[in-house]
């Protein structure tokens, strides 16, 4: 493979693994974050301090960079507790990132691929985008939002060569140098990160005869 593989909303965890891997498999890597610092480990990538939910920013990162052959869009942002409780401001701010970032970065994307002719667009949702739970009504609004996003775009852009997916991470994801909460789930009880990546580069590599428009990831000990 080659081209610009970038990711907004850059982590240590599964933003890490998809950059190293995208790296291995010959792509130049962008990581895009608001707070850069925490990404200075990642040698092989070009860092660009972006606020997603900030249409000033997002233009700039395009601006900055070539057109990309992989958008991967992770950011999200969470207001917990119950409904009448809740902090007006920080629920706006969980819709503005999980949902409002992603159209800003959609279509910034999408108008750089239209012109190239080909292009993939991956969401990152997750359990909340199919199905809502107590005290976190905030998030399950924005990822239930992203994937009617993912959804649309893919009618719309699907025809036009770009491949736009969706995928449900239906589980606790493995953090970096160690996970307590590992334990207690057994083996192979949480999401290993970097099999989340392969799987975004195995979408990323489908012939488009054969497009998967949604992907659901949980481990084998998780229930549906």
């Amino acid at each position: 493979m080659s081209g610009l593989a970038l990711i907004v909303g850059a982590g240590s965890g599964l933003s890490g693994s998809l950059a190293r891997q995208c790296a291995a498999a010959g792509m130049r890597v962008a990581l895009a974050a608001r707070n850069v610092e925490k990404l200075k480990g990642f040698k092989e990538a070009q860092l660009v301090r972006c606020d997603a939910s900030a249409p000033a920013d997002v233009q700039a990162l395009f601006d900055a960079l070539e057109a990309p052959e992989l958008v991967v869009y992770n950011p999200s942002y969470r207001a917990r507790g119950p409904l009448i409780s809740l902090d007006a401001e920080e629920v706006r701010r969980s819709l503005m990132v999980t949902a409002y970032g992603g159209f800003l970065v959609a279509q910034a994307a999408a108008r750089r691929m239209l012109e190239r002719g080909r292009g993939s667009l991956f969401f990152t949702g997750a359990s909340a985008s199919v199905k809502g739970y107590a005290e976190s009504a905030p998030f399950a609004m924005g990822k239930f939002a992203l994937r009617g996003l993912a959804q649309s775009l893919a009618r719309e852009l699907g025809p036009k060569n770009i491949h736009v997916a969706h995928f449900v991470i239906d589980g606790g994801i493995l953090r970096p140098g160690g996970d307590p909460r590992a334990a207690a789930r057994g083996a192979d009880g949480m999401l290993d990160p970097e099999a989340i990546a392969r799987t975004y580069l195995d979408v990323h590599r489908q012939h488009r005869s054969a497009w998967s428009f949604e992907v659901d990831l949980r481990p084998w000990a998780e229930r549906f």
